[in-house]
């Protein structure tokens, strides 16, 4: 089990880290809130957790130990895997996802693309008595620096959206949308949006 990696950050897109440590880059899953927290540094300690598979090896890497926390409650749930959970973990900041949980707030849960009425109250009970508020989550990670461009943050949000498993065109059509509407938004603004959209 890999507990974390420290290295540099050679690659970093909303929903992929690629780091190397000692000559390896690792290729890791990472939900937008990570993104945020690593956007603009160029170094890097992520916690990462290992899903092998038949046919597939992957590497999920989260800002911290209580996102990485979160996550391994939510894959508890039947119904929940690992790339349901970073959807869950992309749309809500681990502090809201508590918040969400402990005030019982299914609407909040059904927003999230894939987690329809069923398995947002499973969810809800499964992880009642075992998510309680910590103050490491109290604040959200501050988004450093806005990007202007709309054609850089257009072409990014597409790609981490193709990414999540949406389809490009429509991708490229609600990112469009969000982009017209608010033009000065940020990239993880544009994919909460869009999450919420598609």
């Amino acid at each position: 089990m890999i507990e974390y990696i420290k290295g540099e950050i050679v690659e970093l897109s909303p929903a992929q880290l690629i780091i190397e440590c000692a000559g390896i880059g690792y290729a890791l899953n990472i939900s937008l809130y990570t993104y945020s927290f690593f956007n603009g540094k160029t170094n890097a300690k992520i916690f990462v957790y290992e899903v092998i598979r038949e046919d597939a090896h992957l590497l999920f890497g989260f800002a911290d130990k209580s996102e990485r926390e979160l996550f391994l409650l939510l894959t508890s749930v039947s119904g929940v895997g690992p790339n349901t959970a970073r959807m869950i973990l992309s749309s809500l900041s681990p502090a809201d996802l508590v918040r969400v949980i402990s005030q019982k707030d299914e609407t909040a849960l059904t927003a999230v693309k894939g987690i329809g009425l069923k398995t947002a109250q499973r969810i809800l009970i499964d992880l009642k008595n075992k998510v309680k508020p910590v103050d490491g989550l109290a604040a959200d990670q501050a988004v450093s620096g806005t990007v202007t461009v709309s054609a850089a943050v257009s072409e990014e949000a597409v790609s981490a959206l193709v990414m999540l498993g949406f389809q490009k065109a429509a991708s490229q059509k609600t990112v469009s949308q969000i982009l017209k509407s608010e033009p000065d938004s940020t990239v993880e603004q544009v994919i909460k949006t869009a999450l919420r959209m598609l």
